[in-house]
C-alpha cells in the first residue's frame, strides 16, 4: 500500500503531505483546490509523462515522493533490485522530479533511475483512472492477463502448461536450426579429424618415444668419439699394458698401504686408510663399467637410419597438430576420438529433435484450443458482469465484452487446420470492447466511452476483476462525474466493495460517494496566497466529515445539510456492513 505521498511545487499545490491509509481514502475539496493536483502526482510519481507547465509558477521544480510498503515476494521488488534499488524494511522510497525546464528525473529504493522503471514499477502496483490517465488495462497484453485471472485456477494451470511446452518447442526448434546450418561443418569437420586419427594409429606412437628416439640419434651417432672417450678413461684407472704405465687404482693402493701402516699408531690415519679401501673399490667398479660400456657401443648404420627416420615422422605428427611433444599428440587423438563419436552421434539426437518438436506442436496445438475455449468462456461471463455493473453506474445502454481473437500466420502454431501467430500465453489477442448504445459499433474502451463515462467503465472493470487482481492500490478521479442520485451510491458501494481488497484512492465531488470512505482528506488553499500548503490536506474526523458532506450538498454548512449528511454516512455504514 500506499503509506504516504509528498508533493511540492505541483500546480496549486506548495508542499502537501497525505497519509495514506487502507481501504477507501476519498479526497475532496472545493473547486480548484487542488484535488486533481494529487491524482496527476501520482501519475508523475509511477512514470506519467512530464510536463514542465505543470511546475507551480514560482518554482523551479516539482518533486512528488512515496513511500510503499511493499511485501518482499511481491513482483515490483524484483524489477527495483533489477535496477539497482532497495526497499528498507519492506518500505520502498519513490521519488520524480520534474524541472521548469521540462527535464525529468527519477529515484526508486536509493538509486537514479530511467523515469522508465517508474512505469515498470506502476504497472505492478497502481491502476491508475481519471479524466486523462488510464495507466492499466488499455493494453491488450494486460488486459488478456486480467481476463485470465478472472478466468480462475484452472486457465491459469493450463497457460503455465502452455508457457513451458512452448519454451522447450522453442528451445528444440532453436537447437534443430543450429545443427542443420552446421552440417555441412560437422562433415568437413569429421572427416579431417579421421584422417588425423588414422595418421596417429598408423603410426602407433608410444609415450615419451621422441624422447628416447633423441637419446638413441645422439648416441649412435657419435659411437666412435664415445668409445674413445670411455676407453681412455678406463685406461687412466687401470693403466695399459706398457711396463711403466702408472694408473689411478695403483696410485689409491699405495696411499691405502702408506696410511695403514700410519694407521697402526694413529686412529686418524687409520680411518683415512678405510676411506681409501671404499675409494680403491669405486675405481675398479667404475673401471669395469667403463669396459662393459666400450664393448657394447657399436656404431650401427642402419640402425641410425631408421631411428632417424622414425623421429622424423613422429616430429611431422607433433608440428601437424600444433602441440609441443608426442604427449601432446596423443592427447589430441583421444580427444578427436571422442569428438568423432559425439558428431556421428548427432544424426541420431536430430531425428530425436524432430520426433520431439512434432510432438510438442502436437500439444501446443491442443493446449492452445482448450486455452482459448476457456477464454472465450470467461469472456463471456465478463461481459454479462461488466454490462451489469454498468447498468447500475448510469450507463444502462452499455454493453461491455472481451473480444478473444487471433492472427493468422504462415510460420505460425498449427491449431485445428490454422496457422496462428503464438506466444507463450498462447494465440488469443484479448481486448474490452464498449458499445455505449444499441446502434453504435463496439469499440476499444477509451474510444467507445467519454472521458467522464470512462472513469466508471474502469470501475465496473475492476470491480469484476477484483480478487483476482494482484494490482495492490487503485485510484480513480472524477468517476463519479456526470451522475447522481441513486447512480452515485452505487458508484460509492462499489469502491467500496474494491477496497477490501485493495487500497483506493477516490477524488469525487459527490457527497454519496465520499460518505463511503474508511479515511476521509481534504484539500485546503490557503486564503492569502491561494495555494495548498503543508497544513492545506487534513484528515477529517467524524465531526469534520459531517461538515464536508454537509458542504459538498448544499454549498454551506447549514443545520439542513448536516442532516443529510449524518443520514448518508449512516446509510453508507450500513451498506459497507451487508
Amino acid at each position: 500500500m500506499l503509506e504516504e505521498l509528498r508533493i511540492a511545487g505541483l500546480g496549486v499545490i506548495d508542499e502537501a503531505v497525505l497519509e495514506l491509509a487502507a481501504g477507501l481514502t476519498v479526497v475532496t475539496g472545493e473547486t480548484g483546490a487542488g484535488k486533481t493536483m494529487v491524482v496527476q502526482g501520482l501519475s508523475l510519481l509511477f512514470g506519467g509523462r512530464a510536463d514542465a507547465g505543470r511546475v507551480r509558477p514560482g518554482s523551479n521544480k516539482a518533486v512528488v515522493e512515496g513511500r510503499l510498503l511493499l511485501a518482499p515476494d511481491h513482483p515490483a521488488v524484483d524489477r527495483v533490485r533489477d535496477a539497482g534499488g532497495d526497499l528498507d524494511d519492506d518500505t520502498l522510497l519513490v521519488t520524480r522530479t520534474v524541472g521548469a525546464d521540462g527535464r525529468s528525473r527519477a529515484h526508486v529504493g536509493g538509486r537514479s533511475v530511467p523515469v522508465a522503471v517508474l512505469g515498470e514499477v506502476g504497472e505492478q502496483v497502481l491502476a491508475l483512472h481519471g479524466q486523462s490517465d488510464q495507466l492499466r488495462l488499455l493494453k491488450p497484453a494486460q488486459q488478456r492477463e486480467a481476463l485470465d485471472r478472472f478466468a480462475g485456477p484452472e486457465l491459469l494451470a493450463l497457460r503455465e502448461r502452455f508457457a513451458g511446452a512452448w519454451a522447450r518447442w522453442r528451445d528444440v526448434q532453436t537447437t534443430l536450426a543450429q545443427l542443420e546450418a552446421e552440417a555441412q561443418e560437422r562433415v568437413r569437420e569429421a572427416e579431417l579429424l579421421r584422417l588425423g586419427v588414422a595418421e596417429v594409429e598408423a603410426l602407433q606412437p608410444q609415450p615419451g618415444e621422441d624422447v628416447s628416439l633423441h637419446a638413441e640419434i645422439e648416441r649412435l651417432a657419435n659411437a666412435d668419439d664415445l668409445r674413445l672417450a670411455a676407453s681412455s678413461a678406463q685406461q687412466a684407472l687401470t693403466g695399459d699394458e706398457s711396463a711403466d704405465a702408472v694408473d689411478a687404482l695403483q696410485l689409491l693402493t699405495a696411499a691405502r698401504r702408506s696410511l695403514e701402516v700410519g694407521g697402526a699408531h694413529d686412529a686418524t690415519l687409520g680411518e683415512l686408510a678405510g676411506r681409501a679401501r671404499e675409494a680403491a673399490v669405486l675405481v675398479a667398479d667404475l673401471a669395469q663399467e667403463l669396459a662393459s660400456y666400450v664393448a657394447g657401443v657399436d656404431a650401427d648404420p642402419v640402425r641410425l637410419t631408421v631411428a632417424q627416420e622414425r623421429l622424423a615422422a613422429l616430429t611431422t605428427v607433433i608440428r601437424r597438430h600444433a602441440a609441443a611433444d608426442l604427449e601432446g599428440v596423443l592427447t589430441w587423438s583421444a580427444g578427436a576420438s571422442d569428438r568423432l563419436l559425439a558428431l556421428d552421434s548427432t544424426g541420431d539426437t536430430v531425428s530425436a529433435l524432430r520426433e520431439e518438436e512434432v510432438a510438442l506442436s502436437h500439444l501446443l496445438g491442443q493446449l492452445a484450443e482448450q486455452l482459448s475455449a476457456a477464454r472465450l468462456a470467461a469472456a463471456t461471463r465478463f461481459g454479462k458482469a461488466v454490462t451489469a455493473e454498468l447498468a447500475a453506474l448510469a450507463m444502462p445502454q452499455a454493453v461491455a465484452d472481451a473480444a478473444v481473437t487471433q492472427r493468422e500466420a504462415p510460420d505460425g502454431l498449427t491449431v485445428g487446420d490454422r496457422r496462428l501467430h503464438a506466444g507463450a500465453h498462447g494465440v488469443d489477442d484479448v481486448e474490452l470492447l464498449l458499445t455505449p448504445h444499441p446502434g453504435s459499433p463496439a469499440r476499444a474502451l477509451h474510444k467507445g466511452a467519454s472521458g467522464g463515462e470512462l472513469s466508471r467503465v474502469m470501475l465496473a472493470v475492476e470491480v469484476v476483476f477484483a480478487g483476482s487482481d494482484g494490482t495492490p492500490i487503485m485510484v480513480f478521479d472524477e468517476v463519479d462525474a456526470g451522475v447522481g442520485g441513486a447512480a452515485a451510491v452505487e458508484v460509492g458501494k462499489r469502491l467500496a466493495r474494491l477496497a477490501r481488497d485493495h487500497q483506493v484512492v477516490v477524488v469525487t465531488h459527490l457527497p454519496q460517494v465520499a460518505a463511503f470512505a474508511d479515511q476521509h482528506l481534504q484539500v485546503r488553499k490557503d486564503s492569502g496566497s491561494g495555494s495548498v500548503t503543508r497544513s492545506g490536506i487534513v484528515a477529517l474526523d467524524d465531526a469534520g466529515r459531517i461538515a464536508e458532506l454537509s458542504r459538498m450538498m448544499a454549498g454551506s454548512d447549514t443545520g439542513l445539510s448536516r442532516g443529510h449528511a449524518e443520514e448518508l454516512l449512516a446509510a453508507a455504514a450500513v451498506a459497507k456492513s451487508r
